[in-house]
């Protein structure tokens, strides 16, 4: 690791909290139904809770009942990336930030079929939440 890694690892470490620390730092998840967004219903953007990039609106999440803010689409300009993930004996899809390459969640194909059938499945402590006034 470089002197630069060193100090940008340094300064999330002063910026988050210790749990978005690991979710984003990590590949943590927190435990469903305890996150900040998990029930949020308010109009407002969510985004990289490291770099600020824009990654979902309002307009995007609904309800997926699995306790964890759930999307059917990314921002068009998010740029999000998708990794494979076989840690917990089956393969899922990650998915990071597409500015800074927090990790965000998983991506499932359980999603809204009117909506293309997407569930971006998304740690609270991954995101900020700025309310549309």
């Amino acid at each position: 690791m470089n002197k630069d890694e060193n100090t940008n690892n340094s300064d999330l470490k002063s910026k988050l909290t210790d749990l978005q620390y690991h979710v984003t730092q990590e590949s943590g998840t927190e435990p469903a139904f305890t996150g900040l967004y998990w029930d949020e219903k308010r109009d407002g953007d969510y985004f990289c809770v490291c770099c600020g990039h824009l990654l979902f609106t309002s307009k995007m999440k609904y309800d997926s009942g699995c306790g964890w803010p759930s999307f059917h689409h990314e921002d068009p300009n998010a740029g999000i990336k998708r990794l494979p993930d076989l840690t917990r004996g089956s393969v899922r899809v990650e998915v990071r930030c597409g500015s800074c390459d927090a990790h965000l969640g998983h991506v499932f194909e359980d999603g809204p079929n009117d909506e293309g059938g997407e569930r971006y499945c998304i740690n609270s402590a991954s995101v900020a939440f700025e309310e549309d006034v």
